[in-house]
């Protein structure tokens, strides 16, 4: 990790809306972050939209430039992502945003992958040994992670779920550079919660956003 920037030095790769809402909430926030795509050129013009603290890279140089990489592409695409990039993701954080839907027929959407299932379960395996995982910053819709972004006067809430502790203090600093209150709710076993449909997710049974007090009833809603 590097530790002469004081700023943890971030990758998005892919810039679909959740990408780019997570750049920009970065970006109003004072964090620079590293924009990447295989479409450089929509990069650079996406970086040069968001001014002098954003700044787009080809992939491999983005991941090698990054201590904390996004890769903010659909969930049937991220394993061959991770194949494809293993060598330049070892010793890097990892944060997956992916939820494991795809369009029904009925202009909704369904889960493609196990109901009893998570994303992190199964994207865990496939990182490389000495890199961290880490589900965050996919338990809103891009609108809400736009709109809800830097609340006043009490901030909303990002849940998050690792299970090396010693890496949640950058996705912490994320977490509140983009506007919102980072709320751990343990280990990647427990990230089928924040997934699509799960209890603390947007469009799951939390059904909005919420503030610190209102995830953490949520969280443990058997406590008083």
């Amino acid at each position: 990790m590097n530790t002469k920037n004081p700023k943890t030095k971030i990758a998005i790769i892919g810039l679909g809306n959740i990408g780019k809402a997570i750049a920009a909430n970065l970006v109003k926030g004072s964090h620079p972050v590293i924009v990447s795509s295989r479409e450089i050129e929509k990069a650079k013009i996406f970086a040069g939209e968001l001014g002098d603290l954003a700044s787009a890279e080809e992939i491999s140089t983005a991941i090698d430039q990054a201590d904390v990489i996004i890769p903010s592409i659909y969930f049937d695409k991220i394993k061959e992502f991770l194949k494809q990039y293993a060598e330049e993701l070892k010793g890097k954080i990892i944060v997956d945003v992916s939820n494991p839907i795809a369009p029904d027929e009925n202009g909704g959407f369904k889960k493609i992958i196990d109901k009893d299932t998570s994303a992190g379960q199964i994207l865990l395996p496939l990182i490389p040994k000495d890199a961290s995982f880490i589900k965050a910053f996919g338990t809103l819709g891009a609108a809400s992670l736009s709109g809800a972004a830097f609340s006043e006067p009490e901030r909303k809430v990002l849940f998050y779920a690792s299970d090396s502790i010693n890496s949640n203090k950058y996705v912490e600093e994320l977490i509140t550079d983009s506007g919102f209150e980072p709320l751990h709710i343990g280990s990647i076993n427990q990230s089928i919660r924040i997934e699509v449909f799960g209890d603390l997710h947007e469009y799951g049974r939390l059904g909005k956003t919420v503030t610190l007090e209102e995830a953490k009833n949520a969280l443990n809603p058997t406590k008083e």
